[in-house]
């Protein structure tokens, strides 16, 4: 057995595991391997081992990847989309989790009316309040009141201003929400954030009921058990999957954030 497989299937086991504990089936959760800097030649492997579905944060990097790999691959763009990559990422990606504008959502739908496509994309939301994520901003949401923001509020209000703008759109669709969790020394101090935006996708569900809202991607190598245990359908998952001490491959330098976990 290689590294590669033992270590992907300790990532599925601990998925299954996690569903179950959750009282959830986990056929429910679909792992999408996170493989912004790994070579062709690693996705490759995994996609010989069974995964299908592979994230990258940047459309530069996966677009010089993605001509060597098998086309049976589904790509999820999953890092921030500065709004001058938006043609690229409509032609590269079957799926966008970081949708964080309506500008963008616009963005997206006019490059996909020119190719003729029909993009899913997920809404990225700042459940935590941090300053450093990316996302619309859904940080007034108190786990101990019954709904996620207490007496409606001007973020609630925005919000939902946002969304109606995006679902009139002709080629995106959304499917659901999207959140990144703080970086924390207890994976146990990202529950109260896991837990908020699945109250979050419930109250927009109930707003706008044409919205499929079927997934929550939210989760990833430090956290993703009790992402799982709190409702993810999408995890995003890297260095568990590829060892850390793996042979990088990288086009241009790239800053670390955030997105970088």
């Amino acid at each position: 057995m290689t590294d590669l497989e033992s270590s992907l299937g300790s990532v599925r086991d601990r998925i299954a595991a996690a569903a179950l504990r959750a009282g959830r089936d986990p056929a429910e959760i679909t792992l999408v391997a996170v493989s912004k800097g790994q070579p062709a030649s690693a996705i490759r492997a995994a996609y010989d081992l069974g995964l299908r579905h592979f994230g990258e944060n940047r459309a530069d990097e996966a677009e010089l990847k993605a001509g060597d790999l098998p086309a049976g691959i589904t790509w999820h763009m999953i890092g921030h989309v500065q709004s001058r990559q938006a043609k690229l990422v409509v032609s590269l990606f079957h799926a966008v989790h970081s949708v964080d504008s309506a500008k963008l959502a616009r963005r997206l739908s006019r490059f996909c009316g020119e190719q003729g496509k029909q993009l899913p994309i997920l809404l990225e939301l700042n459940v935590s309040g941090e300053a450093s994520k990316y996302g619309l901003a859904a940080d007034q949401s108190l786990p101990s009141r019954p709904g996620p923001w207490p007496g409606g509020g001007v973020q609630r209000d925005m919000l939902l201003a946002t969304i109606q703008e995006i679902i009139t759109l002709p080629d995106v669709q959304i499917q659901g929400l999207m959140t990144m969790a703080p970086i924390v020394a207890d994976a146990e101090q990202t529950r109260p954030v896991f837990a908020r935006l699945r109250r979050v996708r419930d109250e927009l569900a109930a707003v706008f009921p044409q919205v499929a809202w079927r997934h929550l991607s939210m989760g990833m190598t430090d956290d993703f058990e009790v992402a799982v245990e709190e409702g993810a359908t999408l995890v995003r998952v890297g260095r568990a999957i590829f060892a850390p001490d793996a042979p990088v491959w990288c086009q241009v330098p790239r800053p670390t954030t955030e997105e970088d976990r």
